[in-house]
């Protein structure tokens, strides 16, 4: 498998015209990337223009901080899917898991995955910057228990992004067979092969062109 196919193309600013993701869509369909992963806004628009194709609509919910209430992100989650997502981010709610409530955060990622259906991909952002190592390994054996598809690193919002150390960590926590995800800071084929060598399986990133087209460099 090519690297393009562990790539979500991703634009999430909130100044996104429709423009840019008009764009986001063609340079996906071009490169053949995995997914394009924007704003809910722009969901339905996406669904349009990738209809018929092996491009995936991914979608954030809770985003980017986390602590919107369990219905919210159930309604956004469901929402979502209605306009044509076919993957959904969410982010875990932080101060929860700080708290020690993990039956909340379990109950919040059985939630979602009860109000979208089995067939919708549902990663989960565990924002490593604000984790302890330990902490890390202990949200993303959350995750896997909770029935989610993806762990994932970090929304890229906050105060640092993906870290080769935190997938490496994730990826022991889950095994072999689950999901990680690394986004925020990806910029460059060198930070891309880093993350997938410690273990990622999808790559979230709004560098993905120069990626691509370094990765054609080196060939």
């Amino acid at each position: 498998m090519g690297i393009e196919r562990f790539i979500d193309h991703t634009c999430l600013k909130s100044d996104a015209t429709r423009n840019i993701i008009e764009k986001l869509c063609q340079e996906a369909l071009e490169y053949h990337f995995h997914s394009v992963c924007i704003n809910p806004y722009y969901v339905q628009l996406v669904s349009s223009l990738l209809k018929n194709s092996s491009v995936k609509v991914c979608t954030v919910v809770g985003f980017p901080l986390g602590s919107s209430t369990l219905e919210i992100k159930k309604a956004e989650a469901a929402d979502a899917v209605r306009s044509g997502a076919n993957e959904i981010d969410m982010v875990m709610n932080v101060s929860a898991f700080k708290d020690g409530d993990y039956d909340y955060v379990k109950r919040e990622i059985k939630s979602l995955r009860e109000a979208i259906g089995k067939d919708v991909c549902l990663k989960v952002i565990i924002e490593i910057c604000l984790l302890s190592l330990s902490e890390i390994e202990t949200a993303s054996k959350l995750v896997r228990e909770s029935g989610a598809d993806f762990v994932k690193t970090s929304t890229g919002f906050s105060t640092s992004g993906a870290n080769a150390e935190a997938v490496r960590i994730m990826r022991k926590a889950v095994g072999d067979d689950f999901g990680v995800k690394a986004a925020g800071g990806i910029r460059t084929y060198k930070d891309l092969l880093s993350m997938i060598e410690t273990g990622a399986n999808r790559i979230g990133c709004s560098a993905s062109i120069s990626i691509m087209e370094e990765e054609r460099n080196a060939r």
